[in-house]
């Protein structure tokens, strides 16, 4: 290896294992990554991004096996390094940044202890010193209150918050490789362009190399140096960034550029009752008001989409809907009449009519649930099915949500993509025969291909069924595909809201214009020449 190279991988092979059956799942992948080098790897779900990546720390996820290639970190030689050589450099000299910051710190313990763990067992610095250095790099990411935020449990902090305070965790023995897994796809678009300035900030800062494993390319090109294209567990192609962002010589490639061609027709302006009508409610945690005279409608047929940042109130209003926050004050109508404000209030018919698909559908799921029990208890509790009847009734909710019920009846969650588990979160709501479905962050955490088969299945469904949706959501290009109606909140209250087409039409309120010069595009200068804008006052209309 030449001096310049930190890590080397050819011929990689990983196989998976469903059931008695290996299935290879990497198909000989080639990667080499210099010394302060960002690698962007994207492509679509199941392409084998985060295998590729957990593979250059020299593992495999449970129920792979890596059979073979070789993997050679600095020297080292992975493939054949001793568990206890793997443990040394984990933490130390490669970090790894997971998608979902809130399921991977300890609840139990502070952010400033988890953060001095790393650097005190690998004896890079005291826990004196370990704590000097995280306020150091929370004040680099600029969190708020960098002298205090450690102190903090996970709970208490925000999503964007929590996602830059594992970012300078990574930081803590200042290692020369980091793993970044989809490290800003659960967030909204103001944090998301916090939370990957960051990223790009401390990378730069420190010489850090980089794997920055996403579906989004837009976001990756704004950290990347070079970008490869993974498809089914294969190279498709890899250049440099702007050279794949220009003239990307696959098919394949190109079709990732284009996938967000759905768009839900316009639908006549609503008439008649609502299905259902938030009236003025005002709700807290504590003391402490977190939603402010909030109102708006949903009619039967259409989809409202409620945006804004983390911490705007979105999901709290859900909450408040669904009856697990009784609010203050105000008042929640479905069909004209007033729900309990308490679930422990509401009949099962009321329970039956408003039903909830779930951002992240991995902790949704039993994992010990075959999907006919999980489908099929909705049916049995509300609709009282049993027997044949219950199993016709999933089987029929598979094919609905396009799977084959001879496949996957059977099956438990861990069998399933991230898109087939988004499925059957959706089949598990309809099972229940709801007027109103609350859709809460349902495509974030899939790649674009996949969420575009989402929509698609939801669009579909709510023809059918003449389903309502409310769609919780921080991603405007999802708000443009399918939304009829746009609610915009801010800090527990609603900022604006009205037909989709008049609210993306300016002019904006000044948060509505924050949260749409923040949506990425695809050019490698465009975080950069955002940045400097804000700094000097400016949106990028006006820069």
């Amino acid at each position: 290896m030449s001096r310049d190279v930190l890590l080397k991988i050819e011929g990689l092979r990983i196989e998976g294992r469903s059931g008695d059956t290996w299935t290879e799942i990497v198909k000989g992948v080639d990667l080499k990554l210099h010394k302060g080098e960002v690698l962007g790897l994207i492509g679509e779900s199941g392409a084998g991004k985060s295998t590729v990546g957990l593979a250059a720390m020299g593992f495999a996820r449970d129920g792979c096996r890596i059979t073979g290639g070789t993997i050679d970190f600095d020297g080292i030689d992975l493939r054949s390094a001793s568990e206890t050589v793997k443990r040394d450099l984990k933490g130390a000299r490669i970090a790894y940044v997971a998608q979902s910051a809130a399921a991977s710190f300890n609840p139990a313990h502070r952010l400033i202890d988890q953060y001095c763990e790393a650097p005190v067992v690998h004896d890079v610095m005291s826990r004196a010193e370990a704590e000097r250095d995280a306020i150091d790099l929370y004040r680099r990411m600029q969190l708020p209150d960098p002298d205090g935020i450690g102190f903090r449990y996970p709970h208490q902090v925000s999503g964007g918050q929590l996602q830059r305070a594992m970012t300078a965790m990574a930081m803590s023995c200042r290692p020369d490789l980091i793993i970044f897994d989809e490290p800003t796809t659960a967030l909204d678009v103001t944090t998301q362009i916090e939370v990957l300035s960051a990223i790009r900030d401390i990378v730069r800062q420190f010489a850090t190399a980089a794997i920055y494993i996403t579906h989004d390319l837009a976001v990756v090109a704004q950290a990347a140096d070079r970008i490869k294209v993974l498809l089914r567990g294969e190279e498709v192609e890899e250049a440099e960034t702007r050279q794949m962002l220009d003239a990307p010589r696959e098919e394949y490639t190109r079709s990732l550029w284009a996938v967000r061609s759905f768009a839900r027709p316009e639908q006549p302006a609503p008439s008649g009752q609502p299905i259902l009508s938030v009236r003025n409610v005002t709700a807290a945690y504590g003391t402490v008001n977190v939603l402010e005279d909030v109102s708006f409608a949903i009619h039967a047929g259409r989809t409202v989409a409620v945006v804004g940042e983390s911490g705007s109130g979105k999901s709290t209003t859900a909450r408040v809907i669904t009856g697990l926050l009784p609010p203050k004050r105000g008042e929640i109508l479905f069909e004209g009449s007033p729900l309990p404000p308490a679930l422990k209030g509401r009949t099962r018919e009321q329970l039956r009519q408003v039903q909830m698909i779930y951002q992240m559908a991995d902790t949704a799921l039993n994992p010990k649930l075959r999907l006919r029990e999980l489908i099929g208890r909705p049916a049995q509790m509300y609709l009282g099915l049993q027997g044949r009847a219950l199993t016709e009734r999933v089987r029929d909710l598979l094919h609905l949500i396009e799977l084959d019920p001879d496949t996957y009846i059977d099956r438990l969650p861990g069998e399933l993509s991230g898109g087939q588990k988004q499925r059957i979160g959706i089949a598990r709501a309809l099972a229940a025969e709801p007027k109103l479905i609350i859709c809460d962050e349902v495509t974030s955490a899939l790649d674009q291909i996949v969420q575009e088969g989402i929509l698609k299945l939801l669009d579909r469904l709510q023809g059918e069924f003449g389903l309502a949706y409310m769609f919780i959501t921080h991603d405007l290009a999802t708000v443009r595909a399918i939304a009829d109606d746009v609610v915009v909140m801010q800090q527990g209250r609603v900022i604006e809201q009205g037909p989709k087409a008049e609210m993306f039409a300016p002019p904006h309120e000044p948060y509505t214009e924050l949260l749409l010069s923040s949506v990425p595009e695809m050019d490698p200068d465009w975080l950069t020449r955002l940045l400097a804008a804000r700094e000097a006052g400016q949106t990028p209309a006006t820069a």
